[in-house]
């Protein structure tokens, strides 16, 4: 196979599979969690906080007190990270069309010289976090091979894209290939690893709050 019939396949059986395998695994993952239930609680509540969980949601996405001087790297680089993420996948202008055909909804785009600034920031941000997490030995002795596996998958298609669209390492129809490609194994395997926590993240701490709330406990 030649990079150009790669490509093609990428674009069209590759995306599409990945695309499957990554809807018929989110739904199975949410029912697995819904489908446990929970006992239903009945003590009184200790205090009245309908809010709790929406609140929970929003104080957990924040740093505690004193940890952005304790952990700068972990939580400046998970910032970061997070937000070029979100930057380079859904506002880099040639992603927006591509969800448009997938879609059938577009929104406006930013300059792409901007995107290219912050996936350089997303990637040296995700560089100095896996030096922090092997330099630590506390992180390093609580890292698995799940985390590392994590780190790779979400790297590789910011790092195959970047020099796709600077036209480096590789001829230009193999990289964007093999850009496209991890970007679908990274779709493919969000439902099956921690991945799946873009998924299940405020789902838990809505739910976390909530409960903590009614028992009159701070979350």
């Amino acid at each position: 196979m030649n990079s150009g019939e790669l490509l093609l396949w990428a674009r069209g059986p590759g995306l599409m599979l990945a695309l499957a395998i990554l809807g018929f695994g989110i739904l199975l993952r949410l029912f697995e969690i819904f489908s446990l239930g929970r006992k239903a609680d009945l003590s009184p509540a200790r205090t009245d906080s309908p809010g709790s969980g929406w609140r929970t949601v929003l104080t957990r996405s924040l740093p505690p007190p004193g940890m952005l001087a304790r952990a700068p790297v972990t939580y400046y680089g998970g910032y970061v990270f997070h937000i070029g993420l979100f930057v380079t996948v859904f506002l880099y202008i040639p992603h927006i069309e591509l969800l448009r055909s997938l879609l059938g909804i577009s929104w406006p785009g930013l300059p792409t010289p901007m995107v290219d600034a912050v996936a350089v920031a997303t990637l040296a941000a995700m560089l100095a976090v896996l030096a922090s997490r092997i330099h630590d030995p506390v992180k390093r002795l609580l890292s698995t091979l799940q985390d590392y596996l994590v780190w790779l998958l979400t790297f590789l298609p910011l790092a195959t894209g970047y020099l796709a669209f600077h036209h480096m390492l590789l001829d230009y129809t193999w990289m964007l290939a093999l850009h496209l490609l991890a970007a679908e194994l990274l779709l493919a395997l969000i439902p099956f690893t921690k991945l799946f926590h873009v998924v299940s993240i405020f789902i838990s701490r809505w739910y976390t709050g909530s409960l903590f709330g009614r028992k009159g406990v701070a979350a």
